[in-house]
């Protein structure tokens, strides 16, 4: 396979974190020095260039576009405005300074900031937010206002974990993780389909938005919503990467002890694939949830993840000389 470069930059600093806007517009950089750049995806132009953090930038988090769900004809004008006028352009990031920074990719302006102690913010994730059916008697159009199923931007600095709304303001300060959290996963609504849309609001409050931190003995899951504790999943090592597939079946750990663990938390059920060269931090699902990609070692493997799951199944081998350091599907 023969790959073409489009364009390449160069950073004051190497490259700590990359993340590209839900609209596939802008690829943001944070360069290990502080600074942040936002490049233009299709010409590699810098659109603008970001303060980013004191003393260096460690993570980078945009959020996402507002969905309605279900698709609704008698969408409030208001509301319908509100989704019209709020671009997936809010980028978060996370710094050795123990801040928050909320900025406007449009206009490359900070809009917030937020001040979380003295521990760097290493993780951030954001929740994704819907616009979900009424119950009766809420309102006359079918759908409940935004304000009432707000966005939360997650971020987390030593055993420390924060649900922040996208103006800065600290909604909920969740109790310490037994160790220092090394990992967040969101998991998103799962929209439903057409034909059960009569059943949605059964579904989303069945499935609701949840958050993953990990940390040396295992995972803590949480309402994203409602910041109640959910399930525990314990592991005795030190997780470095977590993901769920985009279907909600699978959390997925990459772990210390060179191995992949895998958690189905609706079915209660584990599995473990070990063997690998070094230690596990590269995880990424494809969007079918079909099919995950690990790096762990000079080969990327790949795992069909399909019915009873990847368990005693084996990989796909990408090749590689060097070691694997990333991995990720395409959009």
């Amino acid at each position: 396979m023969n790959l073409s470069k489009h364009w390449a930059a160069t950073l004051d600093d190497y490259a700590i974190d990359v993340a590209w806007s839900p609209d596939g517009t802008l690829l943001a950089v944070a360069s290990a020095a502080g600074g942040i750049t936002l490049y233009d995806a299709a010409t590699g132009a810098v659109r603008h260039s970001l303060a980013g953090h004191d003393d260096g930038t460690n993570a980078l988090a945009w959020m996402p576009a507002v969905s309605v769900i279900p698709s609704t004809p008698n969408l409030s004008a208001n509301d319908a405005r509100r989704i019209k006028n709020n671009p997936p352009y809010l980028l978060a990031s996370g710094g050795q300074d123990g801040k928050v920074r909320v900025w406007d990719a449009a206009t490359g302006r900070q809009t917030a900031e937020v001040k979380l102690g003295t521990a760097w913010v290493e993780h951030l994730v954001w929740t994704v937010g819907c616009l979900i059916p009424s119950k009766p008697g809420i309102d006359n159009d079918g759908v409940r206002p935004i304000e009432d199923n707000p966005l939360y931007l997650f971020a987390s600095a030593g055993k420390k974990l924060f649900a922040i709304k996208s103006d800065g303001t600290v909604a909920h300060t969740f109790p310490d993780a037994p160790k220092t959290i090394t990992a967040l996963a969101g998991r998103r609504v799962i929209p439903p389909t057409p034909e059960l849309e009569v059943n949605a609001e059964r579904r989303i409050e069945d499935n609701p938005p949840y958050l993953a931190a990990a940390y040396f003995g295992g995972v803590c899951g949480w309402n994203a919503a409602t910041f109640a504790a959910e399930k525990e999943f314990s592991y005795g090592n030190t997780i470095h990467a977590l993901t769920w597939s985009p279907d909600g079946r699978w959390l997925v750990a990459g772990c210390q002890d060179n191995a992949v663990h895998l958690w189905m938390p609706a079915e209660d059920n584990e599995f473990h694939m070990s063997g690998y060269e070094t230690k596990l931090k590269e995880l990424s699902f494809s969007r079918d949830s079909k099919w995950l990609a690990t790096g762990g070692g000079r080969d990327a493997c790949v795992w069909d993840c399909t019915g009873a799951g990847p368990e005693g199944r084996e990989p796909l081998l990408l090749p590689h000389t060097a070691r694997v350091c990333a991995v990720a599907f395409q959009n």
